[in-house]
């Protein structure tokens, strides 16, 4: 009996598989003699006219048949486009990075240097995040008070750490910041280092030292603000300043009014004015030759960290309605000034000083300070003593709107200029230095 129902479903098997062999020969393989003209199209309220197939057969279902083909084919060539866009994504990402951004200069990396994306928006929210891909480099970036060490997802072998080096209470949170980078370097949770530092105004910046490779650490590239003069352009590269990012300085996007309207002043300086400083005698020469009246000086005695929304704005609108904005040396001649500025298209003019301290030393840096600036070309005035001031003032009254409008073309084009090449720089830095050698 048991044998008996096993040739029975073994004979139900067999039919069943004959069966749609037969019927995939008939759907697929069997030539389809061809179709009819339909007949043409009547009145329905008339009669219909007898079609005579003849030998022919109509198949009614035959345009759907070749709509439904054409439709599979198309989403069949666009499934096989977009896997091999993807294949030839991984391909050309070669190296992914992360930056912990843990300094206000970060943001001016990822959103003025790359034009880079945070979500949330808020600068006020615990935890920021962006990605974009340059280069054949995949780019994470977090930022935030929540990004805290061994808090957070580590999701690159390389990482670029961005860090304030200013002053004693920063650099005591930086090495934190290195410590458990150098941790993950020997649990082998990652691979390298670079750090983006903001580094000490008169360039003190020996603590950093011992972390890189050349002197037995971990960090591969150290990319750091101002003049110091261990910059080798071979792990140790002069990074820029910037914008007052911890201040929320924006990114700026020109407009055609701030190109091609004329502007209020002929200058402009709202900063502090430090006791016995070159800024005490740039006011005393401005109010001599009456220039004051023709510029926007806002002076203050003590220098402030944080903007109201009133004094922001008026910054703001001193930069968009000046044709010159004075640079005066601070601690360092390098300033957040130069760079908002450019951003608003008002021609800085800059004290071109060395400033106490180890920076790079003039006589050996034939283009310091502000060396990074003026090998990319920098189109600013830059003066040695402000007693050139009134000259250049007197000059700028002559000029026409049309002239002072190519020059601020010229100056937000170098600046965007300035911009993407500190980028591809940077990026073929890492590539270089990250990415396995092809030599043997």
């Amino acid at each position: 009996m048991r044998g008996a129902r096993k040739r029975l479903c073994s004979a139900l098997v067999v039919a069943y598989g004959l069966f749609s062999l037969y019927a995939a020969y008939t759907v697929f393989l069997r030539p389809r003699r061809p179709a009819a003209p339909r007949p043409p199209h009547r009145d329905r309220r008339g009669s219909r006219d007898h079609v005579a197939l003849g030998n022919e057969e109509w198949n009614p279902w035959e345009g759907d048949e070749k709509n439904e083909l054409a439709a599979s084919q198309q989403r069949y060539e666009a499934n096989l486009k977009m896997i091999k866009n993807a294949r030839s994504h991984l391909e050309q990402t070669s190296l992914r990075v992360q930056i912990w951004g843990k300094a206000a200069i970060g943001l001016y990396l990822w959103q003025h240097i790359f034009g880079g994306h945070l979500q949330p928006a808020d600068v006020t929210a615990q935890w920021r995040e962006g990605s974009q891909k340059a280069g054949k480099t995949y780019f994470s970036f977090i930022t935030g008070p929540s990004v805290v060490p061994g808090y957070f997802s580590v999701d690159a072998e390389n990482v670029v750490l961005v860090l304030n080096g200013r002053e004693k209470a920063k650099i005591s949170y930086a090495t934190q910041w290195l410590h458990y980078a150098q941790t993950l370097i020997h649990t082998h949770k990652i691979q390298h280092v670079a750090v983006v530092l903001l580094g000490n105004e008169q360039c003190n910046n020996e603590w950093i030292q011992p972390y890189l490779k050349r002197h037995g650490g971990f960090v591969n590239l150290l990319f750091v603000t101002y003049d110091y003069a261990l910059v080798n352009e071979e792990d140790i590269f002069q990074w820029p300043l910037g914008v007052a990012t911890y201040r929320s300085f924006p990114f700026v996007e020109p407009s055609w009014s701030m190109l091609h309207d004329p502007r209020s002043y002929l200058c402009n300086f709202l900063g502090t004015v430090y006791k016995n400083s070159s800024r005490e005698t740039l006011m005393e020469i401005l109010k001599q030759d009456g220039f004051d009246k023709l510029c926007w000086i806002a002076a203050r005695e003590q220098w402030q960290p944080q903007e109201t929304n009133e004094s922001f704005k008026n910054y703001q609108d001193a930069l968009l309605q000046s044709d010159l904005t004075l640079c005066p040396v601070g601690i360092n001649t390098e300033c957040y000034r130069i760079y908002e500025a450019c951003s608003y298209g008002s021609l800085p003019v800059i004290e071109d000083v060395m400033t106490p301290g180890d920076c790079g030393n003039s006589s050996i840096y034939h283009s310091a300070p502000l060396q990074l600036l003026k090998t990319t070309g920098a189109p600013f005035i830059f003066i040695k003593n402000w007693k050139e001031l009134p000259a250049i003032l007197e000059k700028e009254k002559q000029m026409s709107l049309q002239e002072k409008i190519q020059r601020r073309k010229k100056l937000i084009e170098w600046y965007r200029n300035f911009k993407a090449w500190v980028r591809q720089k940077f990026i073929n830095t890492l590539e270089n230095s990250f990415l396995p050698s092809d030599k043997g």
